[in-house]
């Protein structure tokens, strides 16, 4: 706020930050050779890494802390701020028997002030530069700490005045987290807790948070048959059934049915590589612990699965000489890369080993940018259009940092030219330093799912860097050779994450045109003609392109129409006598499929009589248009 006073949003937090100093002095409580890590306020609540040696916390205990973080609440003992030395510092840590706050002090020592933001920060106290230096040369002279009465912790703070301002929280969950992110570091137990201004609010998160354990792709993809994994196969490794194929199938084709639109063509490269390609491109300086090696018996060249597709692409543009006249070029492909990633970051589908990505490559004149990313922004529009999900756009760009590749100069164009094609496009859009990739800035889109959550799924890159690290060329309208700009795009982005992401938005509960099974039959006895019948309406069905099962089990219709129901079939049909005898359907619709008449809802009750002629035609209508809502009433 202008004046200076603390705004809500910082109450909150220093509120958030003082609930981990209270859960850490009552796990001290109870074991008292409790050895910490750091403890930070995150969003909508904190956490706090802890050693308890062989001890390992469940939920069984969260009652019995929660009950000694009351009566440190209680006891409403204030919060105090003092300062050590830094060698002060280290000397109390190790007499506290605080390894942990040991190695970070020891670090920040050596380090100075120059990577005081490279440490564990939100723990290392405030930093006092000696005088005379320069920030970047500076010394750690002093550092913070807050004692809450028996407790004292190393902290920058900041806190609320005492332990009885908190007000509504919960722990909720203990997992396992490698010192410092470093896997050949001590794995220690991340004690973690919500917290808000009211019970209320708190309230709410956890109803969000039980809606969101309901909608969680990975019990979803399970209940409904549509991925699965295997030990023999591999961790971050999904193996697709055919009801998760048909999602797939359906979303990479809606995906390359835009991009063929909007003039991509298709192109297929291999999955390995020679190392050599990626030295070139600098995705081994960049990412070499990431990637996959594959050795060959035949030749000494190493071998390595593709992180990336856009190298290869590269080498097709330059397979021949290029005009300006060529130009745009635009390349196409969904394949699958891979990553190494670290097993205890992998998450379903949401974190893999082997992504899927709705690529493609834009080769075109500095004078074309601006008209490409119109047409892949158009297509994005589209895309979340269609899928019903509303997005907003991320500018992401580098920092001050040394982890970008080419010329500051570059890189200033590239992110001037993408800020003036998103304000020409008239964006909602927010610029974001530190995101840009190695090689260059990019536009992120952000989806917002049902529970009002964001995710990053599409993106667009622009990228001036990989086109003179290959020495790309055209020759333009004088024969002078010019480098061109190379523009990454992905509609879905990673199609595994995105789908985790769809499958949690959704609850399960695809539109026609991407359920796995748009109809299903159910017959009310096993009679031969009972079972024709639903055999023919079959036959026609997948003539006009749809997915349709026959139940024909011994189960009561009863039965099977739960069944169906926990399915999220969208049309579910029953076959009897009189159905038989007229020839006319009665479909029950899935209950979230909106009526368009009336303004009513599907209640999953059945609906007026319909010959099946005209059934079939208007659900494949339905999935042909890609709609949301169906156009069948009651």
């Amino acid at each position: 706020m202008a004046d200076g006073t603390p705004g809500q949003a910082e109450d909150v937090q220093a509120m958030r930050h003082s609930l981990a100093h209270i859960m850490a002095s009552a796990v001290q409580r109870l074991w008292p050779e409790v050895k910490f890590g750091v403890g930070p306020a995150v969003e909508n609540g904190f956490y706090y890494d802890i050693d308890l040696g062989g001890t390992k916390l469940s939920e069984d205990d969260f009652a019995k802390i929660e009950a000694e973080m009351r009566k440190v609440i209680e006891a409403d003992e204030p919060f105090e701020r003092f300062e050590k030395p830094i060698d002060e510092a280290i000397a109390w840590a190790r007499e506290s028997g605080q390894p942990y706050k040991e190695e970070l002090l020891n670090d920040l020592k050596r380090a100075g002030t120059t990577a005081a933001k490279e440490l564990d920060a939100a723990e290392l106290g405030t930093i006092a530069p000696a005088s005379g230096d320069k920030a970047a040369e500076s010394k750690v002279e002093n550092v913070s700490f807050y004692r809450s009465g028996d407790f004292t912790d190393l902290c920058r703070g900041p806190h609320v005045a005492s332990t009885g301002k908190v007000r509504a929280f919960k722990l909720l969950r203990v997992s396992g987290a490698y010192w410092r992110g470093d896997e050949k570091k001590a794995q220690l137990q991340r004690l973690y807790g919500v917290a808000f201004a009211t019970e209320d609010e708190l309230k709410k998160h956890l109803e969000l948070l039980e809606e969101a354990r309901r909608r969680d792709h990975r019990r979803l993809g399970q209940d409904l048959d549509l991925f699965v994994f295997s030990d023999l196969v591999g961790s971050g490794l999904p193996l697709f059934t055919p009801r998760g194929t048909v999602l797939r199938d359906e979303l990479l084709g809606f995906s390359e049915e835009l991009q063929r639109a909007g003039g991509f063509q298709k192109v297929s490269i291999p999955h390995i590589t020679k190392q050599v390609l990626y030295e070139r491109s600098g995705h081994w300086d960049k990412f070499g612990e990431e990637l996959f090696l594959v050795k060959s018996q035949e030749t000494s060249d190493q071998f390595v699965l593709k992180p990336m597709n856009c190298p290869h692409h590269i080498q097709i543009y330059a397979s021949r000489p290029r005009s300006y006249r060529d130009l745009p070029i635009r390349y196409m492909e969904s394949t699958v890369q891979y990553r190494d990633e670290k097993k205890g970051e992998l998450n379903g589908l949401a974190r893999v080993r082997a992504i899927t990505i709705d690529d493609a490559h834009v080769f075109c004149r500095l004078d074309q940018i601006e008209e490409e990313f119109t047409v892949i922004m158009n297509m994005v529009k589209d895309m979340y259009s269609v899928l019903d999900m509303k997005f907003h756009a991320r500018l992401s760009f580098r920092d001050d940092s040394d982890k970008y590749l080419g010329d500051a100069e570059v890189w200033e164009k590239a992110q001037q030219t993408l800020e003036a094609v998103a304000k020409k496009l008239e964006l909602d859009y927010y610029v974001e330093t530190g995101e840009a990739a190695f090689y260059g800035p990019k536009i992120d889109v952000m989806v917002t799912d049902a529970l009002g959550r964001q995710w990053q799924c599409a993106t667009e890159q622009l990228d001036f860097v990989q086109p003179q690290r290959f020495g790309l060329a055209y020759v333009d309208s004088d024969d002078e050779e010019q480098t061109p700009v190379m523009i990454h795009k992905a509609l879905l982005g990673s199609f595994e994450r995105f789908l985790a992401v769809y499958i949690e938005h959704t609850a399960g509960r695809f539109p026609v045109w991407l359920a796995p099974e748009q109809i299903r039959l159910l017959t009310v006895n096993q009679e031969p003609a009972t079972v024709n019948f639903a055999a023919g309406i079959a036959a026609q069905a997948r003539e006009l392109g749809l997915r349709l099962t026959i139940d024909d089990s011994n189960e009561s219709v009863g039965k099977k129409i739960r069944t169906a129901e926990l399915m999220k079939v969208p049309y579910t049909v029953v076959i009897g006598e009189k159905e038989i005898a007229g020839s006319e359907l009665v479909p029950r619709i899935r209950k979230d499929m909106a009526v368009q008449d009336g303004g009513g809802s599907g209640t999953g009750a059945g609906i007026a009589g319909v010959v099946v002629d005209q059934f079939l035609k208007t659900v494949a209508h339905e999935a042909k248009s890609r709609v949301h809502k169906t156009s069948l009433h009651g």
